[in-house]
């Protein structure tokens, strides 16, 4: 038993979440075993296909700060101080993510962040990580974990309880679950999927602005570009997957050169292997993942993207997952068994899940379309106007979400639709400051202080 009166655990998955979590659960004196399918990411190269980098933010930071690795992990940040939009003339212009020095997120990348948190949790002599293992499902009514260890191709069974699956949004815990009735799963695919490209370095340096998420917005689609540390940008391109302008019509090179020729031109010369990457790199699909319930009777639970895999356009996917794992490392200072910790998670985390969710499909609209419409940048300028003078009060929904880890998602996303509904009531249209005295009778009246 551990010092928190927890036995040891098993992890399948040792990406992002799982090895963050193993790392949580060590220092709680909690022993863990780390079953991963890939090679050791400190020996081999980062898996293709897999985002290169992602977003963090301040609920992820939150969570590194309690595992004590942030200090490893600021090397490998670059500073996003907002989006850099690129339209159609060529004209860029940088819309700041909020009006405070520190409202920034920050591009760091998957491979790297992933190999410190494996080195800080092996560190630990509770923690035990066995890669090349494949997991072939759980069996929780035999509780039963099967395993091959594909070096060899030999496979093994260890017991089930107790594990915790964090092994990615196509979860081979979940599938098996699933398919013996234990469990819904409901995957909704977005018509649109994704494709990484790749902007090198100029000159040495990075090719545009280095602390902005550029992105071409182009109505049903766009593409975005977030910084790395070795000077070149990871460009994704998210389209249709059929129609006029979609992944099925750009079947040839010609189409591919045209289509980029047109629509983000002043990106083309910065991208000198377009065409080869877009043959070569895969064409990934956009989901979201919904799981009743998450966990078995204290035998399995899933966690972040394996219970509740959202799609990426507010950057909180890895975020989000970062939180299950500091809530539940949390939980296991406050309860001495597995059941109740994998209970009690998943309750307090369901609506919190379902809620950024919601509003990760919603930002998607925002980001492709809305960020260089005259109303939405009007609204905006009320919103920040509003957040000054009544700070205790308003803050914006995106701010919420990406600078305040203390308020939940589920508040974020409540308290931003009575925010919008009070934005549309005191937009008066181009030109027109809105009512002072209107706004402040409304926001106390509808909007309460935050705790």
């Amino acid at each position: 038993m551990s010092r928190a009166g927890l036995p040891p655990v098993n992890i399948v998955g040792a990406g992002l979440a799982g090895a963050l979590l193993a790392l949580l659960l060590a220092r709680r004196g909690i022993a863990v075993t780390l079953h991963e399918r890939r090679q050791d990411p400190r020996q081999a190269a980062p898996e293709r296909g897999r985002s290169i980098n992602l977003a963090l933010a301040a609920r992820g930071m939150r969570a590194l700060e309690r595992a004590g690795v942030m200090e490893r992990v600021r090397p490998l940040l670059i500073q996003m101080r907002g989006r850099m939009l690129h339209e159609l003339t060529g004209q860029t212009a940088l819309q700041t993510y909020g009006q405070r020095a520190e409202e920034v997120i920050w591009s760091v990348g998957r491979a790297d962040l992933n190999r410190v948190l494996i080195e800080e949790a092996v560190r630990h002599t509770g923690v035990q990580v066995r890669f090349n293992q494949l997991c072939l499902g759980a069996d929780a009514r035999q509780d039963r974990l099967r395993l091959r260890d594909q070096a060899s191709g030999a496979e093994r069974e260890i017991a089930l309880t107790p594990t915790i699956a964090t092994d990615g949004a196509g979860s081979a815990v979940r599938g098996s679950l699933a398919a013996a009735g234990l469990l819904s799963v409901r995957e909704d695919w977005l018509d649109h999927d994704y494709k990484e490209l790749s902007v090198p370095p100029l000159a040495g340096a990075h090719a545009l602005e280095r602390h902005a998420l550029h992105i071409w917005p182009r109505g049903g689609f766009m593409l975005i570009a977030l910084p790395n540390t070795d000077s070149s940008f990871t460009a994704t391109l998210f389209l249709a997957r059929r129609g006029q302008k979609s992944f099925a019509a750009l079947g040839t090179a010609e189409s591919v050169a045209g289509f980029f020729g047109r629509e983000f031109a002043d990106a083309v010369p910065l991208m000198p292997d377009l065409l080869g990457e877009f043959a070569r790199n895969p064409q990934g699909q956009l989901g979201t993942v919904h799981t009743t319930p998450w966990q078995i009777e204290g035998r399995v639970l899933l966690l972040g993207d394996a219970a509740h895999a959202i799609v990426p356009f507010h950057g909180q996917g890895m975020n989000a997952a970062f939180e299950d794992c500091a809530m539940l490392a949390e939980l296991t200072e406050r309860h001495a068994d597995w059941e109740t910790v994998f209970g009690e998670l998943e309750r307090l985390r369901r609506p919190n899940a379902e809620a950024i969710a919601q509003m990760a499909l919603e930002n998607y609209s925002e980001m492709r379309d809305a960020v260089l419409d005259a109303g939405f940048l009007r609204r905006r300028q009320i919103a920040l106007g509003l957040e000054r003078r009544f700070p205790d009060r308003f803050i914006p929904r995106y701010s919420m979400v990406m600078f305040h880890p203390e308020i939940p998602y589920a508040e974020a996303l409540r308290r931003g639709a009575v925010q919008a509904q009070l934005l549309d009531e005191l937009d008066r249209g181009p030109g027109a400051e809105p009512d002072a005295e209107l706004a402040e009778k409304l926001v106390r009246e509808r909007l309460p202080l935050l705790q």
